[in-house]
């Protein structure tokens, strides 16, 4: 059981760095599953309860049967109605019409016709069906008491069968049910009573009489329609005749004549472009072949190649001639030498063959000169006519835009003529043949099963609510559970180390000790029962390990002196630290440690009730009457355990000026001669401030708290309250621990946890 803090000196873990915000947010399931283990009775009891209470209501409730019929919105057919929106607005939504039709089999018309139908207002089974025992029973009541129907006339008044006519209408409304069949056209129509056949009957009656209400607005839509109608054609046909007319006489005002789709004046300026992109196409032809043959010219090029070059004999039989005398002058140069008179003579024809042939070209740059000069001309004279056929265009276009958009104002009003004069024709059939665009898929038959209520399903509805409250009662409980658990909680509460658990003595281990068991030496120990030998009788115990982690802290914190003054405390009495403090003294007795027990509390002396009820005198005549403590010390022959009592005679008001008394220094003083350990059984903190009194006396604190039974915050305002005792305080041991119950605050990790493997070192029984 024993705790140890860390090790200053140690590393850094990660989770040492890890902060409670950090924490918090990630869920603890440890907790949450101990929660849940600690609380399962109460969500059990719960559903328990609420598994009764809901047989009982199945038992006594009304049964309620539903009849259903089915609706088909025929969308083959196309109303009138929706043909006109179709016009305006394009295709209705589906959702919404659909809906629509929901709304409408709910409505006051539909429920209204259904009820004066069948005169449900003077049917006694449909008044009578109210659907709960309350119901009925109310009518009962109100026919009991309604004594002035004894005297008065049975005949209705106005008045009285419109009230009568309105509260069927909303019973009928509240047992009918109108739903959509998923994403289909199909409406499903239930009616909800105690009756089996008046359900069946009004769901058909609901289903007949929404038929009927589509027949009638149908045949009043139709023949509003037709009367619109024909007012709207008339305007329409005046409207159609008077735009005709009006674009006829802007064609005739502004001389916009046409030759099937265009105007004269677009087609003539269309003919004058494609004239003039050939004619310039033609010059730009003849201006290239009038600049080549002229850079031929310019270069003398004897070998240029033009095209009415090759075409022409006399250039082809000039040219002949010359490649015919230069290599006849090649040859004789060759043989004879360049200077001879043939090639003399050769070079003077060649020379002369060239002349001819320039002038050849020179007269055919002559003839291209010609066609560019004539090309030029006529690229002029289009531009000069596209220019003006431009302008005219211009001022066509100008005009013809009024044009369009009387032509447009013409169309539309025409379009919608023929339009409505369709829709009239359609009108005129439908009114004449009104056909409805819904029909009855199935009709409602009478139901042999009850579908109220639904046994299973209120059953475990019940159990749901009921196991819902227990885990709220549960969690309510844990939230309202104060007291220290775990060693974990008080280590976070406190700040203290946790020593260990002193486990609950079952009763049945608890023997009263007889004086047989003790010696009768009027200075020997007596004690009332077994459990204050509890570590003596079980050495090997977890209540004794617990003891013995208590001594080690107090050996490590107060190492220096060679008498420990120790202290034991609580916050409230009836805690068990009188019960600690005397195994406490016992355990260090037994191992060999000289060890006096005394009884400081001297409002309560529960130490000396437990062990010296035999005592005549004790730590009172030492203080007030300075009688040595030699004389006044009890010792149990087994442990060799002195134990110094508190008998008080009357009440001492000032027991905390006794307790820092300089008789009680010297008390103190007198006993740490001969001793290893001083026990002091002290108040409790919170009604005395004696043991405050004693902090500057005392080298450690155990503090005592009662598990499950004492509130963490009181327990923590008296340590704050109380800083010095505190500082000295060694650690915490938690007493009175339910072992059973304390397997349900385990959590991953904590000592607790591993308790099961502990348990093999202990013994409780040895």
């Amino acid at each position: 059981m024993q705790m140890h803090n860390r090790n200053p000196l140690s590393p850094l873990r990660d989770e040492d760095w890890q902060t409670s915000d950090d924490r918090s947010d990630i869920i603890d399931f440890e907790r949450l599953l101990g929660i849940a283990k600690r609380q399962r009775m109460v969500v059990v009891i719960g559903a328990v309860i609420a598994l009764i209470a809901g047989v009982g209501y199945t038992l006594t409730a009304v049964p309620l049967y539903t009849s259903s019929a089915s609706v088909l919105i025929d969308r083959g057919s196309n109303a009138l109605l929706e043909q006109l929106s179709n016009v305006a607005s394009g295709v209705l939504d589906d959702e919404g019409s659909v809906l629509s039709q929901v709304e409408v089999l709910k409505s006051e018309t539909i429920v209204g016709s259904v009820v004066d139908k069948l005169k449900l207002p003077d049917d006694p089974q449909f008044t009578a069906s109210g659907g709960s025992m309350s119901g009925a029973l109310k009518s009962l009541i109100k026919g009991l008491f309604s004594s002035s129907d004894l005297f008065v006339s049975k005949t209705l008044t106005a008045d009285e069968a419109a009230a009568r006519r309105i509260a069927a209408v909303n019973k009928l409304s509240s047992g009918m049910d109108i739903r959509r069949v998923g994403r289909t056209y199909v409406l499903n129509i239930a009616y909800t009573s105690a009756s089996p056949a008046l359900s069946a009957k009004i769901a058909n009656a609901l289903g007949e009489a929404y038929l009927t209400d589509k027949l009638e607005s149908k045949y009043d839509a139709t023949r509003r329609a037709s009367t619109w109608l024909q007012d709207r054609i008339a305007e329409l046909r005046q409207k159609a005749l008077e735009t005709d007319l009006a674009v006829q006489k802007f064609r005739t005002a502004n001389g916009l004549v046409s030759t099937g789709t265009l105007l004269i004046s677009d087609q003539q300026l269309s003919e004058l472009n494609s004239a003039l992109i050939v004619a310039q196409s033609d010059t730009a032809k003849a201006k290239a072949r009038y600049e080549r043959i002229q850079q031929i010219l310019k270069d003398g090029q004897t070998d240029a190649i033009v095209t009415d070059v090759l075409a022409s004999s006399i250039s082809n039989d000039l040219r002949q001639k010359y490649l015919e005398a230069s290599k006849t002058e090649a040859q004789i140069a060759d043989r004879l030498g360049p200077n001879h008179i043939q090639a003399v003579r050769l070079r003077g024809e060649m020379a002369e063959y060239k002349r001819l042939m320039f002038e050849e070209l020179t007269r055919i740059a002559e003839s291209y000169k010609s066609e560019l000069d004539v090309s030029v001309a006529r690229e002029k004279s289009l531009s000069s006519s596209v220019s003006q056929a431009t302008g005219v265009s211009a001022v066509a276009n100008e005009t013809q835009v009024q044009l369009r958009e009387l032509e447009r104002e013409a169309e539309t009003y025409k379009n919608l003529y023929q339009t409505f004069l369709q829709r009239y024709q359609e009108a005129v059939q439908q009114q004449s043949f009104p056909v409805t665009d819904a029909r009855i898929l199935s009709r409602a038959a009478v139901p042999t099963v009850a579908s109220y209520p639904r046994k299973p399903l209120v059953l475990a509805l019940f159990v749901m609510l009921g196991s819902v409250a227990g885990a709220g009662l549960g969690a309510f409980r844990e939230f309202r559970d104060r007291f220290f658990r775990t060693g974990d909680q008080v280590r976070s509460e406190l700040g203290l180390e946790f020593l260990g658990i002193a486990p609950l003595v079952n009763s049945d281990s608890v023997r009263a000790v007889s004086e047989d068991d003790e010696t009768n030496h009027e200075r020997s120990l007596r004690k009332t029962n077994s459990v204050y030998n509890y570590v003596i009788d079980h050495p090997l115990s977890a209540f004794a390990e617990t003891l013995r982690s208590a001594k080690i802290a107090a050996d490590m914190a107060i190492p220096s002196k060679s008498c420990k003054i120790i202290g034991i405390v609580s916050a409230l009495p009836g805690e068990g630290k009188s019960t600690v403090a005397i195994n406490f003294a016992e355990l260090l007795a037994n191992q060999g440690a000289k060890t006096v027990l005394i009884d400081a509390d001297l409002r309560n002396p529960g130490a000396t009730r437990a062990l010296a009820r035999h005592a005549e005198k004790g730590l009172l005549e030492a203080l007030l009457e300075g009688r040595p403590v030699q004389d006044l010390l009890m010792f149990n022959p087994q442990s060799k355990l002195a134990f110094l009592p508190a008998v008080i005679k009357h009440r001492v008001p000032h027991s905390s000026e006794l307790l820092t008394s300089q008789a009680m220094q010297n008390v103190l003083a007198s006993i740490s001669a001969n001793v290893d350990y001083i026990i002091l059984d002290l108040p409790p903190l919170g009604p005395v401030v004696d043991a405050r009194a004693m902090v500057s006396k005392i080298d450690g604190f155990i503090y005592v708290a009662e598990w499950g039974r004492t509130a963490r915050r009181v327990v923590r305002q008296t340590l704050d309250n109380e800083p010095r005792v505190t500082e000295k305080c060694l650690g915490v041991i938690l007493n009175k621990v339910d072992q059973e119950k304390m397997k349900m605050y385990r959590s991953y990790g904590s000592s607790e946890y591993y308790h099961s493997r502990y348990a093999q070192y202990y013994h409780e029984n040895a």
